[in-house]
């Protein structure tokens, strides 16, 4: 009776270890089958709402300003042979005039440089040269506006987030003073917030980064398209005026 007792306690335990070993693959499963969506919003909010949603703040201004001069800078770009074409074939056709008109017909700051040079060339080449200079340091300020507050946002979001990291530790070596012990499980949660602010900060941070570098090489193929134009206008009005 004693070994019918044992055996049946023995099959007891053999399939309430089966149903807690199924229950933890069920749940690992799960785990796995999340989103990668999922998980950041899960890991998103264990972060914290304080730093966490300034980080998330810094991403959103971030990436509107980038966007922004994304569209601006693509907006802005010009085919710069062709235009030196049709103002050159103007200039031979129509005058001065005719060249204008040219360049009002098209956007972007290369047509407006050449413009500038266009309307004081009647002043002569040093005039037209110097208004050409002028412009062309206003145009460049217009590529690199807001860009400034996007440098920011890349410094600020790490920065948040390890001052997340230093508050976290903070609070848990607190909790270790109060309690006069070391705890993994006391302090487990307050380092884990500590590291996730600190992970999500890096990655706005390199989110923003290459847009950044985007943007500068952009305005730096721009700008570089500006002096050649100018140099360039600068030859066709001294060919013009011979």
């Amino acid at each position: 009776m004693k070994k019918i007792s044992f055996t049946l306690a023995a099959a007891g335990m053999f399939v309430m270890g089966t149903t807690t070993a199924s229950a933890a693959m069920l749940q690992e499963e799960a785990e796995a089958s999340k989103g990668f969506t999922q998980v950041l919003k899960e890991q998103f909010i264990q972060g914290g709402p304080a730093f966490m949603g300034i980080v998330l703040l810094c991403l959103i201004l971030g990436l509107a300003v980038a966007i922004e001069r994304i569209i601006y800078l693509n907006l802005a770009t010009t085919n710069t042979a062709k235009l030196k074409q049709k103002v050159e074939d103007a200039l031979a056709s129509g005058g001065v005039e005719a060249a204008k008109e040219v360049c009002r017909n098209t956007k972007g700051p290369v047509a407006s440089i050449f413009y500038q040079g266009l309307d004081r060339s009647g002043e002569g080449l040093e005039s037209a040269e110097k208004a050409v200079v002028a412009y062309g340091g206003v145009q460049m300020g217009q590529l690199e506006k807001n860009v400034s507050w996007l440098s920011l946002f890349i410094a600020i979001a790490p920065m948040l987030g390890f001052m997340g990291t230093v508050i976290g530790m903070i609070q848990a070596f607190q909790k270790i003073a109060a309690v006069g012990n070391l705890s993994a499980s006391l302090i487990a949660g307050d380092i884990q917030v500590a590291l996730l602010t600190t992970v999500f900060g890096l990655i706005v941070a390199i989110i923003l980064q290459i847009f950044y570098n985007y943007i500068i090489a952009k305005i730096d193929s721009i700008v570089n398209d500006m002096e050649d134009a100018s140099i360039a206008l600068i030859d066709m009005l001294a060919a013009h005026k011979k």
